[in-house]
């Protein structure tokens, strides 16, 4: 990621209690839902003098992102959901999370919605590291509570008349738990705008499994958007695959893409503003809570 890091301001957004370090939140606190998260968004934005960005969002990230990215379309430039749900649980589903919440714990149960049933069979070396680190983390009631709510969210209301006003790139791997989720979630999006990365041998978490090829498929779905024209293309771009659909030509970029004369002010460092080109400005990487 470095040739993309150092175009862009990286900004980390920690969901209430999420972070290193968090207080414990006392009992019968109420963890705001997925919606309220998503209004929590802007008064970062505002903070940092962000006039718009590109989200990248994991599981209940993307669902927060997307809930973002449709009541404040003018701050997103562009969408890289990954893991995406936008449904909320069934009732079928609903008597079944409770079944197994009798007899698993919260750790495994975070573990079965993460990984796919082949990698949860196999006990992965990552499955492993990640079951370490739920269990033995000093905030895990507020991880629960985070668990909970997420489990609780709403419908997210998307169709061809009513969907994002930006690209999307949307990401799952392929047997991953969500997949069905993800390709429902394809269908209700505009073509023209929507690009669908379902990745081979990438399980529950692309992000960690597959780093290079999520990488080049990003740095593609920026250099669609007119960010970092001048950088080279990538060996996915290249090589034509077939698991990547979207509107791109293989050759050139969006009719919507943009200059790096024109970019947005907020959210990308090095990128320019309205008056014509600007000297890249030192990348920037910062973490927030809400």
């Amino acid at each position: 990621m470095q040739e993309i890091v150092k175009n862009f301001a990286l900004v980390h957004i920690d969901l209430p209690g999420q972070e290193e370090g968090a207080a414990i939140y006392p009992a019968g606190y109420q963890y705001p839902s997925m919606d309220t998260i998503s209004e929590m968004i802007p008064s970062v934005l505002e903070s940092f003098k962000f006039r718009s960005v590109i989200g990248v969002g994991v599981g209940a990230g993307s669902n927060i992102l997307s809930k973002f990215a449709l009541a404040h379309p003018d701050s997103v430039e562009g969408l890289v959901l990954i893991n995406m749900d936008p449904n909320a649980r069934g009732w079928m589903e609903w008597a079944a999370h409770k079944l197994v919440s009798v007899a698993s714990s919260v750790t495994e149960q975070i573990l079965s919605h993460l990984f796919s049933q082949e990698e949860l069979v196999a006990n992965t070396e990552l499955l492993q590291a990640q079951r370490e680190r739920i269990s033995k983390a000093a905030h895990l009631s507020n991880v629960e509570l985070l668990w909970k709510s997420y489990n609780s969210r709403r419908d997210i209301t998307i169709d061809r008349s009513c969907a994002f006003k930006c690209p999307v790139m949307l990401v799952v791997g392929d047997q991953a738990p969500y997949e069905d989720a993800a390709v429902e979630c394809n269908s209700k999006l505009d073509p023209t705008t929507t690009s669908f990365l379902k990745m081979a041998d990438a399980g529950g978490l692309p992000q960690l499994t597959q780093p290079a090829k999520l990488t080049e498929a990003f740095k593609y779905f920026i250099q669609g958007m007119g960010y970092m024209a001048s950088s080279c293309m990538t060996r996915l771009s290249r090589s034509r695959t077939t698991s990547l659909s979207s509107s791109f030509s293989m050759d050139g970029s969006r009719s919507r893409s943009r200059t790096l004369s024109q970019g947005s002010q907020g959210g990308q460092g090095g990128q320019g503003g309205q008056g014509g080109p600007v000297p890249p400005s030192p990348p920037q990487t910062m973490e927030v809570s809400c």
